[in-house]
């Protein structure tokens, strides 16, 4: 590009010259360089933006000159070297080798094992934290990864982690897969990456609590349950309390004897928070005891052996108790003669006579104790011969609380055994709600018993009701085949179920279908397996539970199918 000016003559005047010209099509001025008479500078006119600066050197001659550009400086690129190995062109590196030839020369990843045993616990489902602790981690879980790496750690001390994470492996394979991405430093600085996969072996190793459990001979800690009764009622609702807060996990071993069960524990914290729970839930006292195993003079330590003895209230529901008059005063002047209407942390009383309720609680009983006048066993069935209820009932100066839940009634009753003659027995009952003429009701007699009670002796015979009505019967076979419904049981040790205990665990079926607030405490399950049968004589009075209140019970084999189910319980 070439652009003329005039004559040199007028640029050598000594004056500061500025001519102006069409320069790449743009309007720019030509003006003297401060430090080079020969240069000018071309600017652009009219603009605030400075173009380019566009040196030319003017030739001292008569001819018009002309204006040349400068090239500019050309960049010096990078050139490619050879590799040492093979030969190929790379870009010029501190090795002097390509990277497959780097990689094929040096292994970052020697040294670190590819294949590591993972001990697991089957029983518990642990893994084995070395040296001697066990963590619970589920699979492909952040746990399990910290604990694979832990495996590795030693042997990695000299490389540097990048990147971990797990490949997928059949459940059932007993391999885990992890993948690794490491660096390293290699020859004369340079930095080398590599991803490699580690197997760990799964290997089955019971840890020391299994162990013990397995032994079913250690143990710590014992819970000694007690309680001095014919019946098993409070112990069966007791269960299914330790079920639904899953207190029996900690238990090394669960044995049932006469009058209790044992729970025994590995260490004295599981102990006392069982013992802390019966408090809570059942009326008792506690007393504890310990034995010396073993003293180590040396650092002072001394390992004991601790027992609870934990002894229930000797009170079921539907008993008949016989209160002193002191406690039946103190509760608001009921009567002394009064049926358990169930035990949960108290023992709930009903007075047949007035309908009068109290609560005693576990300190009180013990202050004030009482025993039960009649074992189930020894209750006699009745038939209604005629009912009335009473109405407007006025109660004496002091009295508590009255029942909305029961109807007061007298009722003209005879026992079944005795239906060829005309005895017939009145008594008031709390019953009058559910009783009709010609219902069977089971109740006790005192007209014709022998009662040996401390207190029962010491009341005036006309206070004592010849017969006390204790719940309405029903036909227990028709209850049993349209129940589909049950309950969980512990895994406890027992010789095995006598025909009376089967009998004492239906009637305590019985006592969760017809009391609504006992079984709000209790997991109820649905029995897929039975099908309720219904029928035109089916008896319509007896209580039910409904749908609603039950659970469904999950099995593995509804998760995984038969197949699964097998598999984890391998």
């Amino acid at each position: 590009m070439r652009q003329r000016f005039g004559n040199s003559k007028q640029l050598h005047s000594g004056k500061r010259e500025e001519r102006t010209g069409s320069f790449c099509h743009q309007e720019v001025q030509c003006r003297h360089h401060p430090a080079h008479p020969f240069q000018f500078v071309l600017e652009k006119r009219g603009g605030s933006q400075r173009v380019d600066e566009l040196t030319f050197f003017l030739t001292a001659t008569s001819k018009p000159f002309i204006m040349e550009y400068m090239q500019a400086p050309a960049t010096s690129s990078q050139g490619n070297i050879l590799c040492c190995t093979c030969g190929i062109p790379i870009p010029p590196n501190p090795a002097n080798m390509c990277v497959s030839c780097l990689r094929t020369t040096v292994d970052i990843s020697e040294g670190i094992p590819k294949q590591v045993n993972l001990h697991f616990c089957k029983q518990c489902e642990r893994y084995l934290q070395p040296p001697a602790s066990w963590v619970q981690c589920a699979l492909e879980s952040r746990e399990l990864l910290a604990l694979c790496l832990k495996k590795l750690k030693g042997n990695m001390t000299k490389v540097r982690l990048i990147d971990a994470g797990f490949l997928w492996t059949e459940p059932h394979s007993k391999r885990i897969k992890l993948k690794v991405t490491i660096q390293k430093e290699v020859m004369n600085g340079a930095i080398l990456q590599q991803v490699f996969v580690v197997e760990f072996v799964i290997q089955g190793q019971m840890c020391d609590d299994c162990h013990r459990v397995e032994a079913k001979d250690f143990w710590n800690s014992v819970v000694q349950v007690r309680q001095k009764t014919s019946h098993k009622k409070t112990f069966y609702y007791l269960e299914q309390l330790i079920l639904k807060h899953k207190l029996h996990q900690n238990a090394l071993n669960i044995k049932e004897i006469h009058e209790g069960i044992d729970f025994y524990y590995a260490t004295k914290q599981h102990a006392q928070k069982m013992v802390d729970f019966l408090q809570c839930t059942v009326p008792c006292r506690s007393k504890t005891s310990q034995r010396l195993i073993s003293h180590d003079i040396h650092s002072n330590t001394f390992n004991y052996k601790s027992t609870y003895s934990i002894e229930i209230v000797p009170v079921c529901k539907d008993n008949v108790v016989c209160l002193s008059p002191r406690l039946a005063q103190s509760l608001g002047n009921m009567g002394q003669v009064c049926v358990c209407a169930r035990v949960t942390s108290t023992i709930h009383l009903i007075d047949p006579n007035t309908l009068q309720i109290a609560e005693v609680d576990g300190g009180t009983y013990w202050r004030n104790p009482f025993n039960s006048l009649v074992s189930p066993r020894q209750l006699e069935e009745f038939i209604v011969m005629d009912t009335d209820v009473i109405r407007n009932q006025k109660l004496r100066a002091g009295a508590g609380i009255r029942s909305n839940k029961h109807t007061l009634a007298e009722v003209w009753v005879q026992k079944t055994s005795e239906m060829d003659t005309a005895q017939q027995y009145h008594c008031r009952t709390h019953l009058g709600h559910l009783l009709n003429i010609g219902d069977l009701v089971q109740g006790f007699d005192f007209a014709n018993s022998n009662v040996n009670d401390e207190f029962l002796n010491k009341m005036n015979p006309s206070h004592i009701p010849d017969v006390v009505l204790i719940k309405k019967s029903y036909n227990r076979s028709k209850r049993v085949k349209r129940r589909n419904w049950k309950l969980k049981e512990m895994d406890k040790d027992r010789e095995g179920m006598a025909p009376e205990d089967e009998r004492q665990y239906q009637d305590f079926l019985e006592d969760l279908e017809e009391d609504e607030a006992l079984r709000k405490n209790v997991n109820i399950f649905r029995d897929a397996s039975k099908i309720p049968v219904e029928s035109d004589t089916d008896d319509e009075g007896a209580p039910r539970i409904s749908l609603m209140e039950m659970l469904e019970d999950l099995s593995l084999a509804d998760a995984t199918g038969g197949e699964g189910a097998d598999m984890l319980t391998e």
